[in-house]
């Protein structure tokens, strides 16, 4: 028998099954049931691993089996915005069949990507994988399953280290994309063989765990939040529950460091495990900021760039617990809720006073509030005036680093 002959039995095989997982943990119930279904243990608040721990769901990283079994129903309805969203997909640079990867065994990335020596390169190519995977897993084209697993399997039979000063970004970044494109690519029938997903589990443990577990605790936020992204959508993959765990810890003690609330006190909480404390070197490290009030975040006087990537990565990792049966988006509700509100007001217009960064902000948040605003005003039901406004003057959203599609995959997910 063919390759696209069992592909082609695979892929229906796939389908039903992932359906039927609509009923399984992920999908069972009220669109709450992951979470209430395994809340959060006494060992897992105090930071401990669990004596026993369920597997893990897949496909389970960023997207799951119910969110494209209700996307899918969407696109064969014609519904606006995933319509668009997807036409916004078919048509990117990402998207086209005739992609070629430029894999490298070294990928050398230093400040602001000087010298780029494959940074550009490793990251495009990932999200290239991505968006073939997710259109493979919504349309059931073979040709860009097929894409997906020629991207990765160039990279995985390539790539043996990053270095440079950017390298735990780097690996963040591309770690993302890879991690969700391996996930689609392997948990819904496109036909990857065996030998393929076992040298790309090996690069992912062998060259980008070890530069995602240690994280960046000296450095600004976002680089923490976007390495334990990384860390926790690949350990899913990996089935690796210790590396799980780990991110789980390194979300707990980074997002309280990032965002501040006045019931921190009158300094927000220091970032882990450094010597940044006091009163003068929190001012420092909050780009000189000395007035605190709910939702500021850490690099909010930098620009808004930065900080929406730091937001981001830390929804991105509370929906990927979310579809593991864990809730972090309760933990952090208070923070990211308060954060985005503070932040979409003034990428909306409203004037800045002079007590946040001298009365001047960089604005321009990017893609970065669709997965939060889903989660408490879609799920939830929390009222978010300011960032409803700003999903609908800036949707369908589309790729920044490692951030893409998500008008398609979660307006609205269950």
């Amino acid at each position: 028998m063919g390759r696209k002959t069992t592909t082609s039995l695979m892929a229906g095989a796939a389908l039903t099954a992932l359906l039927a997982l609509t009923t399984g943990p992920t999908g069972a119930g009220s669109a709450r049931a992951a979470t209430t279904a395994a809340p959060v243990s006494r060992d897992a608040e105090r930071g401990r691993t669990p004596t026993s721990a369920p597997p893990f769901h897949h496909p389970g990283v960023l997207v799951g089996a119910r969110q494209l079994a209700f996307v899918k129903g969407r696109l064969d309805a014609g519904a606006e915005p995933w319509k668009s969203a997807l036409a916004q997909l078919t048509s990117s640079r990402y998207a086209a069949l005739d992609w070629k990867p430029a894999p490298r065994a070294t990928v050398e990335c230093g400040s602001g990507s000087h010298p780029n020596h494959g940074c550009s390169d490793e990251r495009d190519d990932s999200m290239a994988a991505y968006t073939d995977a997710l259109r493979w897993a919504l349309t059931r084209d073979q040709r860009y399953a097929d894409k997906a697993i020629g991207i990765m399997d160039a990279w995985s039979a390539v790539i043996r280290e990053h270095t440079n000063t950017n390298a735990q970004l780097q690996t963040g970044w591309a770690g993302n994309n890879w991690a969700r494109a391996a996930e689609l690519i392997r948990h819904t029938g496109a036909g990857w063989p065996a030998a393929a997903v076992r040298r790309f589990e090996s690069v992912l443990r062998t060259v980008y765990l070890p530069e995602l577990t240690p994280g960046s605790p000296r450095k600004n936020g976002n680089w923490e939040l976007i390495e334990t992204d990384a860390l926790m959508g690949i350990a899913v993959f990996l089935d690796d529950r210790a590396a799980f765990d780990r991110a789980v810890t390194m979300w707990r003690k980074r997002l309280p460091a990032y965002v501040y609330l006045a019931s921190d006190g009158p300094l927000p909480v220091p970032p882990p495990n450094t010597d940044i404390k006091g009163r003068d070197a929190l001012v420092k490290y909050w780009q000189g900021q000395s007035e605190f009030r709910d939702g500021l975040a850490q690099e909010s006087c930098r620009d808004f760039g930065h900080t929406g990537w730091g937001l981001e990565a830390a929804a991105q990792t509370a929906e990927t617990a979310r579809l593991q049966g864990l809730d972090l988006w309760a933990e952090g509700r208070q923070r990211l809720l308060k954060a985005l509100e503070l932040h979409t007001a003034y990428d909306n217009g409203t004037s800045t006073p002079h007590w946040l960064c001298d009365g001047t902000v960089k604005t321009g948040l990017g893609p970065a509030v669709q997965l939060a605003y889903n989660e408490y005003h879609g799920r939830e039901g929390i009222a978010m005036p300011q960032t409803a406004r700003y999903v609908a003057a800036h949707s369908p959203f589309g790729v920044n680093y490692f951030i893409g599609w998500e008008t398609l995959t979660h307006t609205d997910a269950p």
